[in-house]
């Protein structure tokens, strides 16, 4: 008998995999309780609705209209009730606690600290709150039988002018929580070449960035994000596959860009669900991640937004379990790419791979030893040919 490791993991199983989160937003992630309440502490009116439930429903179907631009709207309502130390640090605290209840063992959450300065916040008491929340929400995790570890993102609006300001914060950060930067918000014009300056400041510092490319606007989104910003990552980067032909006869042709980005092993983090959402993608079965996963580009699986889009690192693996026939070997390839793509020192991201995701895998493929023995008679031995 051999191991069963090609065979598809049950939902339970994908459940309980170790799982790296690189691309997830903490205004993004809220429960809808959470926004509902928050909503009546601090006074905010403009929720569509006020029941839990159906205000979860309303932030999932305002986000399928197919439109990046009307996805970023729904925002506005979490954003509003995250004005305050005590809400940040509450949903902080809650989204690290959600992600380890999904088996997620390390994540980057990101969030603009410029969004949250409403009622008199300033940038640092943001960082702190949510930095506060982050260390909290590990302590209830570990109560609960949980690991994980968060680092933060601190991202731009690409449409604002603070980029360096916001760079330079995560910078006095980095040893207390900050792990790198990002800049976010709707690509067309508004090409990341616009906030050079931050991005040769952390440079200059020795300091990480992601930089949202290639998800709503296409090839020169990617290759400024790389060629003239030099980023580290690329927040989605599906429209790589425009740099990729297809023949008739199923043989690949790569563009140099796309081939640059292979060679190079430009970590993409690939948000399947949120790319159906925003038009970026078709269908999950069209979605580029098969064929670029085929190509041996570095891929990763990541949320974006759990809440937009009704959403959890685990659902995003079951569709392409289901849709891709993948098996826990393809969850460990992704989720050790993750991990060698995370913006925390090499051995730390060594000693996770090692101590962690690959013994948790080595696991579960192990489970099906142990299945109880068949309870069906054996065959008679008169029956045995002599």
């Amino acid at each position: 008998m051999t191991s069963e490791t090609t065979t598809q993991p049950t939902s339970e199983q994908i459940r309980r995999a170790p799982k790296v989160l690189l691309h997830d937003h903490l205004d993004g992630g809220l429960r809808p309780a959470t926004v509902v309440e928050l909503a009546r502490e601090n006074g905010y009116e403009g929720l569509p609705e006020t029941d839990p439930d159906k205000l979860g429903i309303w932030f999932r179907e305002a986000s399928d209209s197919g439109s990046l631009e009307r996805y970023l709207e729904t925002f506005a309502h979490t954003c509003a009730v995250m004005q305050t130390r005590d809400a940040l640090a509450r949903v902080a605290a809650e989204c690290a606690e959600d992600l380890a209840a999904d088996g997620v063992v390390y994540a980057e959450v990101r969030y603009a600290p410029e969004q949250h300065l409403e009622q008199g916040l300033t940038l640092e008491e943001v960082v702190e709150a949510v930095n506060e929340g982050f260390r909290e929400g590990e302590r209830r995790a570990r109560e609960n039988g949980h690991r994980i570890r968060v680092g933060a993102l601190l991202t731009a609006m690409r449409h604002a002018a603070r980029a360096l300001e916001i760079a330079e914060l995560a910078n006095r950060y980095r040893d207390t929580g900050v792990v790198g930067f990002d800049i976010a918000g709707a690509e067309a014009g508004y090409p990341p070449t616009r906030h050079l300056d931050a991005f040769e400041y952390l440079k200059r510092e020795n300091n990480h960035f992601t930089i949202h490319a290639g998800e709503a606007f296409g090839l020169p989104s990617i290759w400024q994000a790389l060629q003239w910003c030099g980023a580290d990552r690329l927040g989605h980067g599906v429209r790589i596959i425009d740099d990729i032909e297809v023949a008739d006869d199923g043989s690949v042709k790569l563009g140099r860009l796309a081939s640059y980005v292979r060679d190079k092993r430009i970590p993409l983090e690939m948000c399947p669900t949120s790319n159906l959402q925003t038009g970026a993608a078709p269908s999950y079965a069209e979605h580029p991640i098969g064929l670029l996963r085929r190509l041996q580009f570095r891929l990763t699986v990541n949320t974006d937004n759990r809440l937009m889009s009704h959403t959890s690192m685990s659902e995003e693996f079951e569709h392409l379990v289901k849709t891709f026939r993948y098996t826990l070997d393809d969850m460990q390839w992704f989720t050790v790419n993750a991990m060698k793509s995370a913006f925390i020192p090499f051995d730390e991201r060594l000693a996770m791979i090692n101590d962690v995701i690959k013994p948790g895998y080595a696991e579960l493929r192990a489970e099906w030893l142990f299945r109880p023995a068949a309870t069906t008679s054996p065959v008679s031995s008169a029956s045995d040919p002599a």
